[in-house]
Order: structure tokens, then C-alpha cells, then sequence
């Protein structure tokens, strides 16, 4: 009935979109960079940062490497279902992003499922559409609804349903300062907004 994955790894490779012909230069976000540091009260030139803002942009190409991937690309090979036409479930996808107040880091894992329709897709493919969302600046709201709504556009399933637990380092680190909370969204489409699947699918993700 159940096809179910746990601890997804997610790999790197996707397909890229253009560069945004705005976009800063390197040399430009190392200044950037340079600035932030003289505003936190430190001197960018000497020894032990000397080369952070090189590395800095170095993280970022890595952090925000979304914005470089389609995620139409990433779900663009499917298959035949073969004649299965039960639940398809991938637990606790690790995922990585970062707020878009406060550049913070958000930490946690996506549950994905969905209800095949003509095709299905690789597993793997879930945990890449996953990291390609997340490793933008987001909103866990946000990141939830990109998920399930792309899923829903590109494979034309019967019902999706995306659940996101994740903590968040603008609570943790600054403001009220509280650790050990998690944030938990949701989005349901299609089959998943009705019973008895929805009564299943909250079950099987809340396990």
C-alpha cells in the first residue's frame, strides 16, 4: 500500500536557469561583505578575515543555489506507474534554508506525498524539488505551498500533500530567544483535502 523512504539524501545536480542580468559581481558581493563586517565593529583586513568575504559568497552560491534550478527540469522525467495507484510517501527530506527577515537559518525536514496519476516520478526527485525550494530565501509558509503547488502542476497527480517541521534561528538566536520550537505547515490538493485520505495522510505524517 505504502511506498515509504526514510532520510533522503539530496543530490546536487539539476538543470540551471539564467543568470539574472542585474545580478551583482563577485567582486561586488565581496565588498558587501567587507562593509557588514566594519558595521559589526571588526576590520575586514586583518588576518583572520582576510578572506572571509570570499567565502562568504562562496556560501551563498551554495546556500541560494535554488535560484539557479527549474524545478519543472528537476520533476521533467517521469514514468509509467506500472499499474500502481496507491499512496507514494517520502519522510523527513532534510532541509536547509534561510529566512528572508533576518537571514537567519531554518532547519528541518519535508514530508512529500502524493497520488499518482498517468506518471510518477524518481524518489530522488521529491528530496531535489525539496532543496531547490528551500535553498532560496523563504517563509516556511511559503516554501510549503511552492512544494505542493509545483508537484501538483507538473505531474497532475490525484492529491498531494506536503508537510514542513522545521526551527528557526530568528527565534533561537535574537528577539524572544526560545529554543526547542519547531514550526509545522501544511498544504493539502485534491484527493488529500477529503476523507478518507486526508484522515490517512495526517495520520501517516504526524508517525
Amino acid at each position: 500500500m505504502l511506498d515509504v523512504l526514510t532520510r533522503a539524501d539530496v543530490p546536487a545536480e539539476v538543470g540551471v536557469q539564467a543568470v539574472p542580468a542585474d545580478r551583482p559581481s563577485r567582486a561586488e558581493a565581496e565588498a558587501a561583505v567587507r562593509t557588514l563586517i566594519r558595521w559589526a565593529g571588526d576590520n575586514p583586513g586583518r588576518e583572520g578575515l582576510h578572506d572571509t568575504p570570499a567565502r562568504v559568497v562562496r556560501a551563498y552560491e551554495e546556500w541560494f543555489g535554488g535560484y539557479a534550478r527549474d524545478p519543472a527540469q528537476i520533476l521533467g522525467r517521469r514514468f509509467e506507474r506500472a499499474g500502481y495507484d496507491d499512496l507514494v510517501l517520502l519522510r523527513d527530506i532534510p532541509l536547509r534554508s534561510v529566512c528572508e527577515h533576518h537571514l537567519a537559518p531554518i532547519s528541518g525536514v519535508a514530508h512529500v506525498a502524493y497520488l499518482p496519476g498517468e506518471k510518477v516520478v524518481g524518489l530522488s526527485k521529491l528530496a531535489r524539488l525539496v532543496d531547490a525550494y528551500a535553498r532560496r530565501l523563504q517563509i516556511q509558509e511559503r516554501l510549503t505551498c511552492e512544494i505542493a503547488d509545483t508537484l501538483q502542476r507538473e505531474l497532475q497527480p490525484r492529491g498531494v500533500a506536503v508537510v514542513v517541521q522545521a526551527s528557526h534561528g530568528c527565534m533561537s538566536s535574537r528577539g524572544v530567544n526560545q529554543h526547542g520550537s519547531a514550526m509545522l505547515t501544511r498544504r493539502l490538493l485534491g484527493a488529500f483535502e477529503r476523507e478518507p485520505y486526508r484522515r490517512e495522510i495526517l495520520q501517516l505524517l504526524s508517525a
